[in-house]
């Protein structure tokens, strides 16, 4: 059984965070008539959902679903993105659960971030992943999953949690501030997902990196300041003493983990780095722009985040 030419492809989470940028990307007009229905899919009241219509000649159906409801939200459904965020970790074992019992075919989990499948530290977020992933794999006989690594978030990456103070004017780097770190913005990551998600099911990738830009602190600095962010100190820690530290005890916050891999090079989704996917998804850009940090940037006046308290109170 191969996917039918106009799928129907459901999107867990789909008012979230990430899920929402995914939703628009699915209802774009780039999109939008490669399937033959779109589920918004969410654990919310239904009306913060849209109501359901036809889109030139596309159904776009909303569904409320929860733990009791899962197989039933899921029927009719050929591919599925889970976009549920890290809160959900046991809703997510109860969806690789009844995936036997559904017709999907094709199905992107909840990743969109770090390859931690490469990382020589345990960490508990991502150990739930891992454990998704395991969870999810007894079915792939007759399902086929891709999972989406894009670096870190464009949008929410700027800014103190990282080191990248723009109020204080001082960047602080874990290691090397010339090492290339990967950025994709939230919406280029919706377009990844629905490219990805018109792919045969035999040409879907395993696995796909990617990176709207690849930039190392050095270069973020000189790019903000030139946007108007005025001087930037840059700054660097010693690798070694910040990772050991970091990774002494068990935690859920990814925060202080990509620091130091901001540091040592694992967030570089060049062909240098863990490779990139960028020509697969969006051949030479002819399906649209990657956004840059340049663009971020100019939007910006070269300050994101700069009235942020941090830490918070």
């Amino acid at each position: 059984m191969t996917l039918p030419a106009r799928p129907v492809v459901a999107i867990a989470g789909a008012t979230g965070h990430l899920g929402q940028h995914v939703t628009n990307a699915f209802l774009s007009s780039a999109f939008l008539d490669k399937f033959s229905e779109i589920v918004l899919l969410s654990r919310k009241e239904p009306n913060l959902l849209q109501p359901s219509d036809v889109r030139a000649g596309v159904k776009v159906t909303t569904r409320r679903y929860n733990e009791n409801n899962l197989e039933e939200a899921l029927q009719g459904v050929q591919i599925l993105v889970n976009t549920v965020g890290p809160g959900g970790h046991e809703f997510k074992t109860k969806i690789a659960a009844v995936l036997p019992r559904t017709d999907i075919r094709v199905y992107f989990p909840s990743e969109f971030g770090v390859d931690h499948y490469v990382h020589d530290f345990a960490h508990l977020e991502w150990y739930e992943k891992k454990k998704h992933l395991a969870n999810s794999q007894p079915v792939v006989t007759h399902m086929k999953i891709c999972r989406i690594f894009c670096g870190l978030f464009l949008e929410d990456s700027i800014g103190p949690w990282f080191g990248l103070d723009t109020k204080n004017g001082k960047y602080t780097s874990v290691g090397s501030p010339r090492s290339p770190i990967s950025f994709t913005s939230l919406q280029d990551v919706g377009k990844v997902v629905a490219s990805l998600a018109t792919f045969p099911e035999e040409k879907l990738p395993e696995i796909v990196h990617l990176a709207g830009d690849t930039r190392s602190i050095s270069e973020i600095a000189s790019i903000m300041q030139a946007a108007g962010a005025g001087p930037i100190e840059v700054a660097e820690i010693p690798y070694g003493a910040y990772k050991a530290k970091t990774t002494a005890e068990s935690s859920w916050d990814p925060a202080a983990y990509l620091r130091f891999l901001m540091g040592d090079g694992s967030i570089n989704h060049s062909a240098a780095g863990l490779g990139n996917d960028n020509d697969l998804v969006n051949p030479g850009q002819r399906l649209w722009r990657w956004k840059t940090l340049e663009d971020l940037a100019r939007e910006t006046k070269g300050r994101p985040w700069k009235d942020t308290v941090w830490p918070p109170k």
